[in-house]
């Protein structure tokens, strides 16, 4: 967690680029992405460089040409701001949009990318500030990274926010991703859920860096996200980058669309939060989806494409409005009927309304399921979060309270699950249940409510209470009538 000086600075830097009149978040995060990159390209020839002396042979593959030292971040980090300045507007950026690559799925990213840094004594505070963060520490710089995407969040402009964090790691938690995990996120955009997954992996697989196929498999193929915003993909890579992964597949493409047919039954793993809402043109919309449901709404059209996309025995956790659990089209049915029929629908997840706070205020669920194309749905997991350890208001401050703990624990031992009642938070609802009420998957349609029992006085009983009182108040007025009198 970025504390302290280094989260002072990271904030001074922030302040600065809106002062200095870049007020969108974004811009400011890709102009700072821009120049890690240019960091790591320095750092990748420094130890070409190094490996070339020590061997006595040429520089393999270098980035950087004879002629081309001034671009190295190495070099242009000492010059006057206002040299600096013209430097990188002139060479580094023109150097970044015809580099061709670095072999990485970054540099892919780069082609169009747009110097707008208006100071030179701005870029001179953004590059010490920079140069001072060991890069070579994962997780401080995968922190500092993940910290300055909490800006765009802060900010919300676009309508492009993160899904937060500890919604993304519980949902990490309950899927339990493996080493040998496909893992695919089609509507990736800061690539967070690919991020936590690495995470996971790498903590509770420590092999995946010791065993040469799993380290290449975890660092070329295991990790898949899709965005059509450039942007997104740029600062989507650099925070995979900057987690330790070094080739993740993160593509531009826009998954609902007709061009975006294939990879059927690729991946072990799905974790997304599409999108809930959204123009959509349904003339290019992907004919395979709508051959599964007919429907312009976008979350209904990403649950189809999951299914496509997941491998035999492949899961996926899924966030989704709380009209997917009950809407009444028939498009809406059609999908909760092949979830609990057609596949195995494990949990339905109810989230607090202020989650998304304070972007938007709808109420949303997980969907969990395993996809197996010969049913499976035995029972479903409901449970009703209350509390996600933070206020539910448009201020999200922390709070003491969290059911996310709960969740996960009861979640890895759901046989416990089975002799809870339905007025408990969390139960087992049969799968006959949910067929009854025409897959319905809202959890007030199962969840039982108690009421306290009051015992009452008897009305004339009460009626005799009122008379006594009249009488007295009768009396006393007679006596005050008689003092006055």
């Amino acid at each position: 967690m970025i504390t302290g000086d280094l989260k002072s600075k990271i904030d001074n830097i922030w302040n600065a680029f809106w002062s200095g009149g870049i007020a969108n978040p974004l811009e400011v995060i890709e102009q700072i992405t821009y120049l890690l990159f240019i960091r790591r390209l320095d750092d990748l020839q420094i130890l070409a460089e190094k490996k070339a002396n020590r061997t006595g042979r040429p520089i393999e593959n270098p980035l950087f040409q004879p002629g081309q030292a001034d671009l190295r971040w190495s070099k242009f980090k000492d010059l006057e701001p206002g040299v600096m300045h013209q430097v990188v507007g002139e060479g580094v950026f023109p150097f970044l949009r015809k580099l061709g690559g670095d072999g990485s799925t970054y540099s892919a990213h780069m082609k169009d990318a747009r110097y707008t840094i208006p100071t030179p004594a701005l870029l001179s505070k953004v590059v010490d500030l920079l140069d001072e963060i060991p890069m070579n520490d994962r997780d401080t710089s995968g922190d500092l990274y993940e910290y300055m995407l909490s800006k765009i969040a802060s900010a919300g402009q676009n309508g492009q926010f993160r899904t937060p964090r500890h919604i993304i790691d519980l949902m990490v938690a309950m899927t339990a991703p493996q080493p040998s995990d496909e893992i695919c996120d089609p509507a990736a955009g800061t690539s967070g859920f690919l991020v936590s997954a690495a995470r996971h992996v790498r903590e509770h697989y420590p092999s995946v860096m010791t065993d040469a196929a799993q380290r290449q498999h975890f660092h070329q193929s295991m990790f898949h996200g899709y965005d059509f915003d450039s942007t997104m993909l740029r600062i989507g890579s650099m925070n995979m980058l900057l987690h330790g992964v070094e080739q993740p597949d993160i593509r531009y493409r826009d998954s609902l669309s007709e061009g975006a047919s294939g990879e059927e039954g690729t991946y072990s793993l799905i974790l997304a939060n599409p999108p809930f809402a959204g123009s959509l043109d349904y003339e290019s919309t992907s004919k395979d989806l709508q051959r599964v449901v007919k429907t312009k709404k976008t979350e209904l059209l990403f649950l189809a494409l999951f299914l496509r996309l997941l491998s035999a025995g492949g899961r996926a956790a899924v966030i989704v409005p709380d009209g997917v659990l009950f809407g009444s089209s028939t498009a809406h049915k059609a999908l909760r009927k092949t979830l609990v029929e057609d596949q195995k629908l494990g949990a339905v997840v109810k989230l607090p309304s202020g989650v998304f706070r304070p972007y938007a205020g709808v109420s949303t669920a997980i969907l969990f399921f395993t996809k197996t194309n010969s049913g499976g749905t035995d029972h479903v997991w409901f449970y009703d979060v209350r509390a996600d350890g933070f206020s539910l208001d448009d201020r999200r401050n922390p709070i003491d309270s969290s059911d996310l703990p709960d969740v996960l624990a009861r979640w890895q031992h759901l046989v416990a699950e089975k002799d809870r009642a339905r007025t408990e938070q969390s139960f087992l609802v049969p799968k006959a249940d949910i067929v009854a009420q025409g897959y319905d998957l809202s959890l007030n349609r199962y969840k039982e409510i108690v009421h306290d029992e009051l015992e009452h006085r008897a009305p004339l009983e009460i009626i005799g209470d009122i008379e006594l009182l009249e009488d007295e108040i009768a009396k006393g007025l007679a006596e005050l009538k008689a003092m006055l009198s």
